[in-house]
Parts: structure tokens; C-alpha cells; sequence
């Protein structure tokens, strides 16, 4: 049986930071003004936190803004993509905003899939679980030399750091170190979380089911590894959501969710969460149609119990009792991800207040 922390518990509630669009014509809407005003309604309006993802944008530059305008809130990625940096430019970016934000960054990282790495960006691809953790402990090294004065004698497989000259320390910052929040879906890149990270970020395309006999069962292997235990890790929980205040909003969220889970349905790395509800030929059906662009057909192929299964579904008023009654005794935090791109702040308001209250 799956580790639980009690019955039912309430969550921390975290908001997407919308920082750009990938319609030409969007540019001005996602300014820095844009990005302020964003931040301050999702402080205002009680989430813990603010994420940004590595999309179209750079997902740490928006941050800098959120954090001017800010005071309470966390800040963070989910994700930046790891592979696509070095251990040292991570622990830059990490360092500096945990400074500018006065202690309140998240470092989310995640790896992107094999093709992304090697041909969108042009790096190295190889054994990830590992080159993950690795590239941890190497940006945890380099803040340990910068915040204790330890000598930077960082060696392993896949990194090495063992320069540090005064010019470029940038020395002890005041907040700490930020928390380290990796996403991970197969079990073992969540043993790697559990044992050298502060949180897992759960993918998306999770079920409760997939949540509770093969994530967390892992996250306690990497947690034992490292001496540690649940009470060490935050777990963000899978937060699709399909709902809607008129009879056409919730249809339009629902066929978008239904798009959205026939996407992730049709990666191979994402068969394992299938094959744990007896789903695992869907992948290959949804994959066929992928490669001969048969997007909107796809979505055909996630019936009723596929999508009750990976989403929250149901009338706003139902969504914050449904998911603490799903997740709500092994998670501590989550985004709400709603593909359909939800309704007005009047709908959400509710819901994130019962959620986190």
C-alpha cells in the first residue's frame, strides 16, 4: 500500500504564469506589464505559487518580473528543460533568482524526451535517470562551494566542475539555496527525485492509480537511498481538470481534455501509465495516427473512462471535493491544468479557496 500522509488534506494551490503565446500577432499582450499584473492577481487571489513553463519562452526571465512585483508567493519552473543547460548555468539562474525573489524560487526541472534534446537543442542524450541526477548534485555542489567556501571538486560521469576563482563566486546567498523539484513519470527518474531533490512534479497525464502503486512506491526507494522520508519531499499533484460554467464551456473543456490526454496517450514514454489500466495498445493506435496527422481524430479514441480516469471532471462546484477525494491524502500541492483553457477567475475562485483552505 502506497504511503499516505492522512485521510483527506487540503493542498497548496498554484497558478500558471502566462508569459507568451506562440500567435505572432500576441507579442504585446505578454509584456513585462503583463507578466507584473499576472503575478500580482495569483498572489492576490491566494495561490501559494506561481510557475512558468519552457514552452515558446524562456521560462526564467518572466520570473525576474514576477518576483518585483510579488512578496508571498513561490516562483517557480515546471519545467526548464535540464539537458538542454549545463549544471553551472542552472545553478546561476537558480542562485539568482532564489536572491532576487528573496527565498522564495523553485528550481523545476525535467528532461524533455531523447529527440527534443538531440535535435531541437543540440545536446548530449544518454541514460537520463542518471544524467539527472548527476546534474543535481552538481548544481548542489556548486552552491555548496559558493555559500560554505568548499573547494569546487565536482567529478562524475557525465559532469565535471573543478574551477571556482574568486571573479565568479558569487558567495553565500542570504535566502539559502532554492528547493530542487524534478518532474519524472517513469519510476526510475522518481527514485532520483526522492533521493537528491526536494519535490516531484507529477506529469500531468498521471491517474491516481499510476500515482499511488508506482510513483510513490518509487519516490520511497530514492527517499531510503538517501536516509530521508516523505516528511523530506513535496509532492505536486496531476491537476487535469475539465469544467465549465455554461453547458458549451464545459463540452469545449471537455473535448479539449480529451485532445490533450490522446496527445500524451500517443508518446511511447508514457505508455507504462497506460499499460497500469490495461490501456497500453491505445498508445500505439494514437501514435500511428500522430505520425499521419490525425490530431482531431485521436481525441475519438479517449472514451468516457479514459477520461474520467485522467481528469477531474464535473461542475465547478464539484472539482475541489473530487480531487482531495482522489489525491487528496499523498499530494501537497498542485497547478490546476485545465486544457481547455477554463472560464473566468469568478469560476476558479471557489475552487482554489476550498482546495487550499
Amino acid at each position: 500500500m502506497a504511503w499516505v500522509r492522512c485521510t483527506v488534506r487540503h493542498v497548496k494551490i498554484d497558478g500558471g504564469l502566462p508569459i507568451g503565446s506562440t500567435t505572432a500577432g500576441d507579442h504585446a499582450k505578454f509584456g513585462t506589464g503583463a507578466i507584473a499584473d499576472a503575478a500580482r492577481r495569483i498572489e492576490e487571489a491566494g495561490y501559494a505559487g506561481a510557475w512558468t513553463a519552457e514552452t515558446s519562452r524562456d521560462p526564467f526571465l518572466p520570473l525576474m518580473v514576477a518576483a518585483e512585483h510579488t512578496e508571498r508567493i513561490e516562483l517557480g519552473t515546471s519545467i526548464a528543460v535540464a539537458f538542454a543547460r549545463n549544471p553551472m548555468l542552472l545553478a546561476n539562474l537558480g542562485n539568482d533568482l532564489q536572491h532576487y525573489s528573496g527565498g522564495r524560487f523553485i528550481l523545476g526541472l525535467g528532461t524533455q524526451i531523447r529527440p527534443h534534446i538531440t535535435k531541437r537543442f543540440s545536446m548530449e542524450w544518454s541514460r537520463p535517470a542518471a544524467r539527472m541526477r548527476e546534474m543535481v548534485m552538481a548544481i548542489r555542489a556548486i552552491w555548496d562551494c559558493w555559500n560554505n567556501d568548499t573547494p569546487l571538486a565536482f567529478r562524475g560521469e557525465f559532469y565535471r566542475h573543478t574551477l571556482m576563482i574568486p571573479f565568479f563566486n558569487p558567495g553565500p546567498n542570504r535566502y539559502g539555496t532554492p528547493k530542487v523539484f524534478l518532474a519524472a513519470v517513469g519510476p526510475r527518474m522518481s527514485e532520483v527525485a526522492g533521493e537528491v531533490c526536494d519535490g516531484l512534479i507529477c506529469h500531468g497525464f498521471s491517474t491516481e492509480r499510476y500515482l499511488r502503486e508506482v510513483t510513490i512506491p518509487a519516490v520511497q526507494r530514492g527517499l531510503a537511498t538517501a536516509g530521508r522520508s516523505m516528511d523530506d519531499l513535496e509532492i505536486v499533484g496531476p491537476g487535469m481538470v475539465a469544467t465549465g460554467d455554461t453547458d458549451e464551456s464545459m463540452a469545449r473543456s471537455i473535448a479539449a481534455t480529451r485532445q490533450q490526454i490522446a496527445f500524451y496517450a500517443s508518446t511511447p514514454a508514457y505508455r507504462p501509465v497506460l499499460d497500469v489500466h490495461g490501456w497500453g495498445d491505445l498508445q500505439a493506435d494514437l501514435n500511428r495516427m500522430s505520425k499521419q496527422g490525425e490530431w482531431k481524430a485521436m481525441a475519438d479514441l479517449i472514451d468516457d473512462d479514459i477520461l474520467y480516469t485522467f481528469a477531474v471532471v464535473g461542475e465547478p462546484s464539484s472539482i475541489a471535493s473530487g480531487y482531495l477525494e482522489r489525491y487528496g491524502d499523498c499530494v501537497d500541492r498542485l497547478s490546476l491544468y485545465t486544457p481547455g483553457g477554463g472560464d473566468s477567475d469568478d469560476l476558479w475562485a471557489p475552487i482554489v479557496a476550498e482546495l487550499s483552505a
